[in-house]
């Protein structure tokens, strides 16, 4: 029998990764199906699946979306309300008989008191497990990918970028693990492995971002600076770029525990679950040189 699975935040860093590794995965007769804004989203339909308009604030559009479903790989956007809207979304879940449901959370999620981004994913965790769905949850540290969204224009032009992050380390991830992670927990018999599960998901090792600097010096044979800023200059940064108050009240939370050491610890679940080792930052550099030459 086929299984359908409906992906959220689909044309997101994760989610576009979690839809093309399923469409890839081999030997399961699946129906994958990308849920997005806009059902007219090129890039989804490009990648020959389903796209299905799913937007937070119109429930019409979840409840449609959700029609059929058997498992659900679920991304609520990082706003205030998250914890309402992973709440509609999950109880629609429920109505529609979605039998599992996969979710992206944060590192740090189960930590107590935790700050404003953990304690956000932890409530949305707990609307799941109160829900009696069954779940999987994914807690990956920063991305990889967060130097091409957030730092590349300014690697291209500048040669630098700017964290207020000091001499503190991260175990970076790849987007790809983190898919290839999902899609082990989404397969046929993923379930009755996973269920009930919290997976921190972590690269290899613990880079600091002058360290990431010397990688991408290296990697794309140009000096690349990391340059550490305080909070306030990051502050006037972010507000520069349109991000709002709370967004930055909350990034500044998140490296303050940078700061302090608590993004350093190393999870051995990428390989435990996928077989293989995590991708080192040498190959995410290597990757994606394009995007920042």
């Amino acid at each position: 029998m086929t299984e359908t699975i409906l992906v959220t935040g689909a044309t997101g860093t994760v989610g576009s990764e979690v839809v093309k590794q399923l469409l890839s995965a081999k030997g399961e007769r699946k129906d994958i199906k990308a849920a997005a804004r806009s059902a007219n989203d090129s890039t989804l339909r490009n990648l020959g699946v389903q796209v299905l308009e799913l937007d937070y604030n119109k429930p019409d559009t979840i409840s449609t979306a959700l029609r059929g479903v058997d498992k659900l790989f679920l991304l609520t956007p990082f706003q205030s309300n998250m914890v309402d809207l992973t709440s509609n979304l999950v109880n629609e879940a429920k109505k529609a008989g979605v039998k599992y449901i996969v979710k992206q959370s944060v590192l740090g999620a189960d930590a107590e008191p935790g700050i404003t981004p953990t304690r956000l994913h932890r409530q949305a965790e707990k609307v799941i497990e109160e829900s009696g769905i069954p779940f999987t949850f994914l807690r990956p540290n920063f991305f990889m990918q967060n130097f091409v969204t957030f730092y590349s224009n300014f690697i291209k032009t500048q040669g630098a970028f700017y964290v207020p992050a000091g001499d503190a380390k991260a175990s970076f991830v790849d987007v790809r693990d983190i898919a290839a992670v999902a899609v082990q927990a989404l397969s046929k018999n993923g379930e009755s492995k996973h269920i009930g599960k919290a997976y921190d998901i972590t690269g290899a090792e613990a880079l600091s971002y002058g360290g990431a600097a010397e990688i991408l010096s290296k990697e794309l044979s140009k000096k690349v600076n990391y340059v550490n800023i305080s909070d306030e200059d990051a502050r006037k940064g972010m507000k520069d770029m349109g991000a709002d108050e709370w967004t930055i009240n909350s990034m500044i939370e998140l490296f303050g525990i940078t700061r302090a050491g608590y993004l350093s610890e190393i999870s051995p679940a990428v390989e435990q679950i996928t077989g293989n080792k995590p991708t080192s930052f040498s190959q995410f550099a290597r990757d994606y040189a394009s995007a920042f030459k």
